[in-house]
């Protein structure tokens, strides 16, 4: 029996390293790119030609209302549930899923991460990397300049202040804040 070799983006979705110089990978950010760039260059009082390259653009979105500018890596792997709003300069990098509930708020300049690079110096130089999926739930809400990293489920109800950097887990119904993000409060 021959040994399957998988592809670089077959690594980068399974959670595997991988290099993201990869052509394929290389070819996909540019087209995600150009979407991007051609949404935030839209005629702002044609909203539905704009929602239409949203849903180009994403996995799935039940119902997105994107303010420009915004950027993601791939596009492809970002999931909207209804009643999805991104303030201003929100950015995505999603080479893993980045899966959102119903009803999630992003404030402007949010950063949500799933790439992330290995701690070993070697590897990092060699131009790898590894992307693991972020989860949020029914009703978040994130602030302004936060921060979510790499492999975080953040649940229901939950909020994430402005500025904080989430690095774990979020419980539902909890106000998180800091850097690294700590709850606060229970809601």
């Amino acid at each position: 029996m021959t040994k399957q070799t998988l592809t670089e983006k077959e690594k980068m979705l399974s959670g595997a390293l991988y290099f993201p110089s990869d052509k394929t990978l290389q070819n996909e950010r540019a087209q995600a790119k150009r979407i991007c760039q051609r949404f935030n260059q839209h005629d702002l009082d044609d909203r539905k030609n704009s929602r239409k390259l949203i849903k180009s653009l994403f996995g799935e979105t039940k119902g997105a209302w994107i303010e420009p500018d915004f950027y993601c890596d791939y596009g492809y792997n970002i999931f909207t549930g209804k009643n999805f709003y991104a303030n201003h300069g929100v950015v995505i990098l999603d080479a893993a899923p980045v899966i959102f509930g119903d009803d999630v708020m992003l404030a402007p300049g949010v950063l949500i991460s799933t790439a992330s690079h290995p701690l070993d110096p070697e590897l990092r130089k060699k131009g790898l990397e590894t992307a693991k999926p972020i989860h949020i739930g029914n009703n978040v809400w994130i602030g302004m300049g936060a921060k979510i990293l790499d492999g975080v489920n953040i649940g229901d109800n939950a909020v994430v202040a402005a500025g904080a950097v989430v690095t774990k887990d979020v419980p539902p119904n909890t106000l998180v804040a800091g850097i690294p993000a700590e709850i606060k409060k229970t809601t």
